[in-house]
């Protein structure tokens, strides 16, 4: 089966960037409280579900929210598209596990995670195929699984050219938190909490969603 264009793209990218991207982000929780507080809210959920609760972030990156998420107690192993960015993460968090993987075909079993996290990860996914990723979500997701989603909210499509000087371009597509919502609930899960941190003075320059959702027990 032939990989779509997007998904190879992305990959691309990320290898490309992988070991400034790292650098550049490796702190930033560091000066988030509101982030930190909604992981630990994710990780305290998870936890009260099932004592030895699987947990996954999908589309991990170099690994720091994993990390961090560990860090509260998860039993929790990594995921990404990117072979240098799991390469990144295996080599600064060699206690945790790192796999390659798509949001399309999670290398995880049928009800295997209590937890599930996209920090981000969904919106390089053109609008038409989300469905299935949120499907894929629901099916890793083990009854009561919850499931915690970052995202930056708006309808424009920004592209991102050249980032720290390599010649790659992608797009980041923005997303309406009812939407997002509505596949959530389409895919068979429960919206339990949906949070909106507005532009910050020299920090993020668009309000950024977070969306908490349970998979009915």
């Amino acid at each position: 089966m032939t990989e779509p264009e997007f998904l190879a793209t992305t990959r691309a990218f990320y290898d490309a960037i992988a070991a400034d991207y790292a650098d550049r982000f490796r702190d930033e929780l560091a000066g988030e409280p509101l982030s930190r507080a909604l992981l630990a809210t994710f990780a305290e959920l998870v936890r009260a579900e099932r004592a030895d609760a699987k947990v996954a972030e999908l589309g991990c990156g170099p690994g720091r929210v994993t990390h961090h998420l560990h860090g509260l107690g998860l039993d929790i192993r990594g995921i990404d598209l990117s072979p240098r960015m799991v390469e990144l993460a295996r080599a600064t968090y060699p206690g945790l596990d790192f796999t390659e993987g798509s949001l399309f075909d999670l290398p995880l079993g049928d009800g295997e995670l209590t937890g599930a996290i996209a920090w981000y990860s969904i919106i390089h996914t053109p609008a038409e195929r989300l469905p299935e990723v949120f499907a894929e979500f629901a099916r890793v997701l083990a009854p009561g699984g919850h499931l915690l989603l970052a995202f930056q909210v708006g309808d424009e499509l920004l592209r991102i050219d050249q980032p720290f000087g390599h010649p790659v371009a992608l797009d980041f597509r923005r997303q309406q938190p009812d939407r997002i919502a509505e596949l959530v609930r389409e895919a068979g899960l429960r919206l339990t909490s949906r949070t909106l941190r507005e532009p910050e003075e020299g920090g993020q320059p668009t309000p950024q969603a977070y969306l908490l959702a349970r998979k009915p027990a």
